[in-house]
Parts: C-alpha cells; structure tokens; sequence
C-alpha cells in the first residue's frame, strides 16, 4: 500500500472530527491513528454500527438452530404481549423484513439524521412494547425505511430464541472466540441490549470482527458464522431511496456498495467497519461530534463514505511486496505521530482569587434534571483542579457514581477520572471578566462533548450545557448549607 495515500487518509481523519483510524491488508496492520484527545485501548460508542453485530447474531442463531428461519413472522416471538394496531399487514412483518430495514412500521428516523421515534422510545418504560404498538404505514418488505427499533426487536429475538441476552450470547459466539473482552452493551428497561445502536468496542476489536466478515464467517480454520450470510450481505439488494444512495445498497444491517466490492457497518458521526473483499482490505473509522465540525462530512453517514473508500482503494498499489519508500513511510509516521498531540485552545486567564476559593469544595444540588444531573463539586484551588458529578438513577448498565475528573486550564484537556462509559476529558476557561467558568467536558469513546457555562452566585449557581449534538439544558443548583 502506497504511505503517500495512506497519509492522505490520515489528514483526511483530522479534518473530519475522526476519533481513530484503522486500516489492514492481508490480515496485517498497515495504519493506526488516534486523534487527541482520544487515545488508543479506549472503548469507542459504536452507533449505528451495532446494527451489523445484532446481525451477525442472528445468523449464528439460525446457523445453531436456535431460530428456525429468517420468514418467521416476528409477532409470533411476542405472543405474550397485547400489541395495539395488530392487522394483517403487521402479522405479515418477518425477521427478514426487521433485517432489511423494509418492516413498513410506521417511523420518523430514516438514514438523515431524524431521530423523533428514536427519542420517544427511548423514553418509554418498555421499548419492544413501543415498536411493536407502532401502526403499519406501507405493507412489509415494499420499502425501505431506516428504523432502529427494527433492529432492537432483532435484539428481542435473539435473546427469546437463546435463552439468554444477546450480549451473553455475543460472549460465547462472537466475542469470545475473537478474544474480544472489553465490551460494553446498554440495555433497555427491560434488560435487552440495544440492538441498534450503544455497543461499545476498542476499534482494534472491531477489527476483528471485520476480518470475520472478509473471512466469510472463518476464524482461525472454524466457521463460526455462516458463508452464506456474508454472501447475502454482499449480494444485498434494497434500494435505499435516496437521491445521494444510487451507488447504495443495504441488506442484513449492513451498508453496501456494489460498484466497490464494499460492504459496511455504518453508525453515526463516521462510526465504519469498512470490508472490501477484493482488496483483501479492513478499515474502521471512529468518530465524534465537535462544536467546530467541518461542512465536508456531516453526521449523516452519505457523507464521506465513497471519499473513504475512495483513499482505501487508492492507497493499494499491488498485491505483492512493493520497494520501500523510507521518505513516504516517515512522513506518514510524522502524521500519525501528530495526529495524536492535541492542538491546545488558548490557556484561560487566572479565576478572581477570592471566587476560586469560594466554590472549591463546595457541592451544588440540581433537581428535575433532563440530564439527570444530582450534585456537581468543583475542586478549583488544588495544584490538579477537578471536577466531580452525581447522577440520578439512570438506566440499567450505568455503574454508580460519583464521576468527572482533572480540568486543563492551559488550553489542554486533562484526562483521567471517569464518566459512565469511559475515561473523562476536560478543559476549563474563564470569562474576561472573571464572572463565569466555561467547562468543556467529553467522555473519551462516548462522543458527548459538552461545553458547561457556569455563573456562581452566593448560594446558588446556574448551569447551561451546550451539546455538540444539539442537546441544550439550562439549571440552578444549590449549594449544600
């Protein structure tokens, strides 16, 4: 592979709020790069990505004779419930149907960015009920839709037809014989693992289970996933009807690219287990949302995806060994190298004294939280300053608090401490004029960069969250007397 290309593919990460950056031929490493303040070893949310693992779970259980077919209708799996909106339609939904994306469920998500249904059900005490309650819009399999809780029934599922949760399952079927053990998997109020999205996996494990799928199900010399399933993902043929997705195929919880011999796990904000067979190729990309974020790659995952498997193909240059190139290969060690030191923002201006002092220590009590935010304890006057945070009960997998860590105030992040899902990053600045401390605060692999106003008052303090996202809250703590 040419190191000129590969670097291209480097910068092309830095300029596009990328958190990582894999890439292996033949079964080796060829490019690994993390973007500060992300850092090799973490765990990183994988979206939408997890959709192609619930997949790869269903063709185990059909290959373990644990599901008997991919034509079973999928209320027959949840006999036990009472679903509203039962008509013929919806009795007619298969766990193909769930797979390709083409139940006909009535759903306001789709592939650019729309995230109401996604929202609602999240909120609801009992997400299967909520999907499976949803009325009947288009008769199943005459259309696709993107629809993450199709993917969470799947979840559903597997864990009826195994006996265990799908996470248990993954352990022995999946993770297990990969020798992947860093894995964490959120749930829903009833316990089921997300079947959509909210795996989290160390990019060099998500490797892995790409080089399964090239590998068409074999892993060291056992088939422990089915051929046929890899080739059905390959051969996938549902018009994804987009004006951009004419190039665009999907099938089985996978993206496919038919043109480039490229089939993919695609997940939010450039979240790629990048497979393209004829290359003999594997890359994963990480990604993350950023106040800053570039016009060229959006969150919508259209963005990038061609241009990405663009670089792949054009960084190789043939498939035996080619002459080194000792200048290429240094520079592209220069970029990976730079890639991973943080471009630190201008260091803040020293807190008044007095206030500094004032709210070192002191806990404020948040109520009614959206964020679910119960207590926040700055530590400002210590040689490390930190901060430190509570939660409400949250959901199901969330350890126990309290969480946070050290704060930068020479325009770096510190990192360290620890969030509910990985290790903390923050950096904090005054105002000018000394009345208000701004926090930026990210959980390293959660993409959940917030920037935290805070304006102290005597007693009390108001808090206003800006997510990267979108998300904004506004709170008044109180301090403990």
């Amino acid at each position: 592979m040419s190191s000129e290309q590969l670097d291209r593919l480097v910068k092309f990460g830095a300029s596009n709020d990328m958190d990582s950056v894999l890439v292996t031929r033949h079964g080796r490493i060829v490019l690994e790069a993390t973007y500060a303040p992300f850092r090799a070893g973490l765990r990183h949310r994988f979206y939408s990505a997890t959709k192609s693992v619930t997949s790869t779970l269903v063709g185990m259980a059909l290959a373990d004779g644990r599901l008997d077919s991919t034509d079973h209708k999928v209320v027959d799996f949840f006999a036990d419930r009472t679903i509203a909106n039962l008509d013929d339609a919806k009795k007619a939904i298969t766990v193909q149907h769930l797979l390709d994306m083409t139940s006909g469920l009535a759903w306001q998500e789709g592939v650019n960015g729309g995230a109401e249904s996604y929202i609602a059900m999240a909120r609801s005490p009992d997400w299967q009920q909520f999907i499976l309650d949803q009325p009947m819009t288009t008769p199943p399999g005459s259309r696709f839709y993107y629809n993450t809780g199709n993917s969470h029934l799947l979840s559903a599922i597997l864990g009826k037809v195994t006996g265990r949760s799908t996470l248990d399952y993954a352990r022995e079927r999946l993770f297990g014989p990969l020798g992947i053990d860093d894995v964490l998997w959120r749930v829903d109020p009833q316990g089921v693992p997300i079947g959509g999205n909210d795996l989290y996996l160390q990019p060099r494990d998500m490797a892995k289970i790409g080089y399964l799928w090239l590998r068409r199900g074999l892993w060291e010399g056992k088939q422990i996933l089915p051929a046929a399933w890899i080739e059905g993902v390959r051969s996938a043929d549902v018009d994804m009807h987009e004006s951009w997705s004419a190039d665009m195929r999907y099938g089985r919880q996978f993206w496919v690219m038919p043109r480039r011999d490229t089939f993919m796990a695609v997940g939010y904000h450039r979240q790629l287990v990048v497979v393209m067979p004829g290359l003999d190729i594997v890359a994963v990309a990480t990604g993350s949302s950023r106040f800053a974020s570039p016009s060229g790659m959006a969150s919508t995952p259209r963005y990038g995806l061609d241009a990405l498997a663009g670089f792949l193909a054009a960084a190789v240059t043939s498939d035996d060994a080619v002459a080194a190139n000792p200048a290429a290969t240094a520079e592209l060690a220069e970029r990976v190298k730079a890639a991973a030191l943080e471009q630190p923002a201008p260091a803040s201006p020293a807190g008044p004294p007095a206030l500094v002092k004032a709210v070192s220590g002191k806990t404020w009590r948040f109520t009614g939280s959206p964020a679910r935010l119960k207590s926040l304890t700055l530590k400002l006057d210590d040689p490390q300053p930190s901060y430190e945070y509570e939660l409400e009960l949250g959901p199901p997998m969330v350890p126990p608090g309290p969480f946070g860590g050290p704060i930068g105030f020479d325009g770096q992040f510190r990192v360290g401490g620890r969030t509910p899902v990985g290790p903390s990053a923050a950096r904090g600045a005054w105002s000018a004029d000394g009345t208000s401390l701004v926090l930026e605060v990210q959980s390293l692999g959660g993409d959940d960069v917030a920037r935290v106003t805070l304006v102290f008052g005597d007693r009390t303090v108001e808090l206003s969250a800006d997510y990267a996202g979108g998300f904004k809250v506004k709170l008044e703590g109180r301090a403990n007397d």
